[in-house]
């Protein structure tokens, strides 16, 4: 099959989102080898970056070590050398041959190779401003370098965005508002224009905006056009996350595609682009 780039629909392309560097459901997250491919091929994908102790960053998505690594405790205590000696694990908890990487040693995987012109590489930081400093904030910089046309810094704080971004000349911005009290507040009103109103406030510099596809559908449903309101104020919409193909995915990602969403991320691209064309 056609390597599951985009989907094609009425005039408009999708980007499939490669979440946390995977190809298909069956692969483990966060390794080299994947995200150097989709970086070759044109993607877009997504990896997760959380401070260590050595004030620079690790491609992990949770703040302790456990469940993704063969480490134990706080990746803020943990020391670069170490963490480059870990292995991850795959999804049902075995440990597998590729170790913990860096944002250092994943950009200099990609600078070994030029990424194609429409690769993104998003940046999905995993804490807020109150874990940067200025130390962390030039490593970052500094290890992205060149690489930067080809990604994006996303995080549910805009400040954390605006100070990582602001370091990096290049660099895209995205924002999360799919968190914290924001989104607390959304569920009790169900005030979507309003949502929506105060995330363009916070974040009006945001290439992109990340949605839970459950509150795209949900806005849909209630007669609220999400996705076309963020669209006319000049952002693109990401949904966020498919993690299964399923019949009920399928449909429902069908009705993402009408309202014509930018981009999807899901665990299984391969998957979800071979059942939107069977």
């Amino acid at each position: 099959m056609a390597d599951p780039l985009y989907v094609e629909r009425d005039g408009h392309r999708t980007w499939l989102k490669w979440h946390r560097g995977r190809r298909k459901a069956s692969d483990p997250v966060f390794t080299g080898k994947r995200i150097v491919e989709a970086m070759r091929l044109g993607a877009s994908v997504e990896v997760d970056l959380v401070v260590h102790a050595d004030h620079g960053m690790a491609v992990l998505h949770d703040l302790t070590l456990e469940r993704e690594t063969t480490g134990t405790g706080a990746i803020a205590e943990a020391r670069a050398a170490d963490l480059r000696q870990l292995h991850l694990r795959n999804e049902a908890g075995a440990p597998i041959a590729d170790t913990v990487l860096l944002l250092e040693d994943l950009c200099a995987l990609l600078a070994r190779q030029q990424p194609h012109a429409d690769a993104l590489l998003q940046l999905d930081f995993k804490q807020d401003a109150a874990a940067l400093d200025p130390r962390t904030i030039a490593n970052f910089a500094a290890s992205i370098g060149g690489l930067a046309p080809h990604m994006i810094v996303s995080c549910g704080d805009a400040l954390a965005v605006e100070q990582l971004a602001t370091a990096t000349p290049g660099l895209r911005r995205g924002y999360d508002p799919c968190y914290g009290a924001s989104l607390e507040r959304l569920q009790a009103s169900g005030d979507f224009a309003r949502f929506t109103a105060d995330a363009l406030a916070i974040a009006p510099e945001a290439d992109l905006i990340y949605l839970h596809y459950e509150i795209v559908l949900e806005a849909d449903r209630s007669g609220f056009d999400i996705i076309a309101a963020f669209q006319a104020a000049g952002h693109r919409v990401d949904a966020w996350t498919i993690r299964a193909v399923t019949p009920i995915t399928v449909s429902q990602v069908n009705r993402l595609l009408a309202l014509k969403v930018d981009q999807i991320t899901t665990d299984d691209p391969e998957g979800l682009a071979m059942a939107l064309t069977a």
